[in-house]
């Protein structure tokens, strides 16, 4: 199992120093979202930075992007990482997509897997393996002048991963994807019953092994050596949990657990702009399903326990979030890598 962090909106230029702060920390890759600023930027900064370190999208909106617009970023980031990129692409929600990309949410999983073949049919036209041929539903595609394609490149294609919450999503991610993002709003349960199934059922319908799609899974740690860091920890995770768990379509992650009608009034309270109810709502049983609580000694161990059956990769949701060279919080962090995967916690060069 890897260990990976994530940035969260960090400004381009921070980008270099956050790198190698992670490098040092002996962190497997960092990842990036797409929130208020977009993830392929920060991605092209790291890659121009990173020595080691594997660079994705945790992950990029597909639907306002053309998908070759996608396929010609993540090539071009495939062949500056030296094969360490990983595009990871996601639906977001009906409202964003429509309301502030002004772009078409119809059909969303069926438009996300028709996105994948067209982005796989893309990258081996650039790679000179077939003349570019892709009709779907959504998207054609069949125009490459030699001028215009980026080229072959040694590394070949990014592998392609998709977040999924739902079952078609993970039925689907089993079937086209090399990779699934697990939302951070997740539990064990949830992943043994619902995803982990959809993937396999996806997979022999494709004729493909399960094994061929990674698991990657984002982690909301609890971390503190004493009960006041925990707690001011715990109150952060709760608006977090509340703030994913009010989107309806995840209700089935409270559902599955008997919290039924837990999203609707989280739903109905985020619309009133209640966040104190939001996240009173979510009580310390849900904290503990959905959450990772531990010392910092105890965490590497705990996350190997909840993880290292099913996870390839754990990212590590907060973690660059305050930390800094003066506290000891890096050091923290290498102690955790190195217990994880002692190759990774080898501080990078220069």
């Amino acid at each position: 199992m890897k260990i990976d962090t994530i940035a969260m909106g960090r400004p381009l230029a921070q980008v270099p120093g956050l790198v190698r702060e992670v490098e040092d920390c002996g962190f497997d890759g960092l990842w990036f979202t797409e929130s208020g600023r977009t993830a392929y930027t920060g991605c092209t900064a790291a890659a121009l930075t990173a020595e080691r370190l594997d660079i994705g999208t945790a992950v990029a909106l597909a639907f306002p992007r053309s998908p070759m617009v996608t396929a010609q970023i993540a090539w071009e980031l495939a062949e500056t990482t030296g094969g360490r990129f990983v595009l990871g692409l996601g639906t977001q929600v009906k409202a964003h997509i429509e309301r502030r990309y002004s772009a078409t949410f119809d059909h969303p999983g069926s438009r996300l897997r028709e996105y994948v073949l067209a982005l796989r049919a893309i990258f081996r036209a650039f790679q000179g393996e077939e003349l570019l041929d892709f009709h779907g539903d959504f998207w054609s595609f069949d125009l490459l002048p030699r001028m215009w394609s980026p080229g072959p490149i040694e590394v070949g294609a990014p592998p392609i991963y998709v977040a999924a919450v739902r079952p078609w999503s993970a039925r689907m991610a089993g079937e086209v994807a090399d990779g699934i993002h697990v939302h951070p709003f997740h539990s064990m349960r949830y992943l043994e019953e619902v995803t982990l199934p959809a993937i396999r059922e996806g997979a022999a319908a494709a004729g493909r092994s399960a094994d061929d799609v990674a698991i990657v899974c984002p982690v909301m740690a609890i971390i503190g050596d004493t009960e006041e860091e925990r707690a001011a920890a715990r109150d952060q995770t709760r608006l977090r949990i509340a703030f994913y768990g009010s989107t309806r379509t995840y209700r089935g992650v409270f559902d599955l657990h008997g919290w039924e009608g837990t999203s609707e009034r989280l739903h109905e309270l985020q619309r009133a702009g209640d966040l104190p109810a939001m996240a009173a709502t979510i009580t310390d049983e849900m904290l503990d399903v959905y959450s990772l609580e531990t010392t910092w000694d105890g965490l590497a161990d705990a996350l190997l326990a909840k993880y290292g059956d099913i996870a390839d990769r754990v990212i590590m949701y907060d973690a660059t979030g305050g930390w800094s060279y003066g506290d000891g919080t890096l050091d923290r962090w290498r102690a955790v890598t190195s217990a994880i995967t002692p190759a990774a916690g080898t501080p990078a060069a220069g």
